[in-house]
């Protein structure tokens, strides 16, 4: 008996086993998920939006406080209507993920060795010898979870447990909406006329710039180019509004 005679025959699969590692610890941001998107868009949109909607009331030379109810009701308006957009947007897209997933778990349930066949050659289009390929496909079919989540990363591009939270979403949104839009609203608590539009815009202007830096930690672009975008975007619907409103008020005088 030679020692290659003591060493155990290879399990089928255990070459997948040794080329499959433990995943690595991720480091990288969650950017698919309802709420980091719907808080991004909604601070930026409650500032654009209620400071826009200030200095065009404020533009028609009304008192400080139709622009306060103004503001106000642009606050609220807002931020239900983000949160009920928000909402039905994913959660309709839940549901249209779930049911492709319910699907797939047909069709795993239904025909597992034409799907086993169909991942193996999919991992053999990408390159991979297709005997591994086959040890590969072989290993996730195993186990009905893992099949199930292998096949919608590989043919759906989605991570079964990561759906998007509509609820989650929603009150995200609505909360940063509200946080934008409170901004520029602020000072018509304390003055009024032209003083509290200045210290409004100014007030946008630094949230503006404070959304940009944000931004751009976030996407990993110049921080002075996405603050001047920002600004630029905020700058240009006030000042928009702002002039239609005097229009409007100087015609209704």
């Amino acid at each position: 008996m030679t020692a290659a005679d003591n060493v155990p025959a290879a399990r089928p699969g255990a070459a997948a086993h040794r080329i499959l590692p433990p995943p690595p610890p991720r480091h990288h941001r969650d950017i698919q998920g309802g709420a980091a998107r719907a808080a991004v868009l909604g601070v930026s949109d409650g500032l654009v939006t209620n400071v826009s909607l200030i200095l065009g009331v404020a533009g028609a030379n009304t008192g400080p406080g139709l622009v306060r109810v103004a503001g106000l009701a642009g606050l609220l308006a807002g931020a239900f209507s983000m949160a009920a957009g928000e909402y039905v947007s994913v959660k309709a897209q839940a549901e249209l993920l779930e049911r492709e997933l319910e699907m797939e778990r047909h069709e795993l349930q239904r025909a597992p060795l034409a799907e086993q066949d169909e991942l193996a050659q999919l991992y053999a289009s990408r390159g991979v010898d297709p005997t591994v390929a086959g040890e590969l496909a072989g290993e996730m079919m195993r186990t009905p979870e893992l099949a199930l989540e292998t096949h919608a990363r590989e043919e759906l591009g989605v991570d079964p447990a990561s759906l998007g939270n509509p609820y989650q979403a929603a009150t995200a949104s609505a909360a940063s909406f509200a946080v934008g839009a409170l901004v520029p609203l602020i000072p018509w608590f304390f003055s009024r006329g032209a003083l509290a539009a200045a210290v409004a815009i100014v007030l946008a202007a630094v949230a503006a710039v404070v959304i940009g830096v944000a931004l751009s930690r976030f996407t990993g672009r110049s921080a002075v180019r996405v603050a001047l975008r920002q600004l630029s975007v905020t700058a240009a619907a006030a000042g928009v509004t702002y002039a239609l409103g005097a229009l409007v008020g100087t015609h209704i005088g």
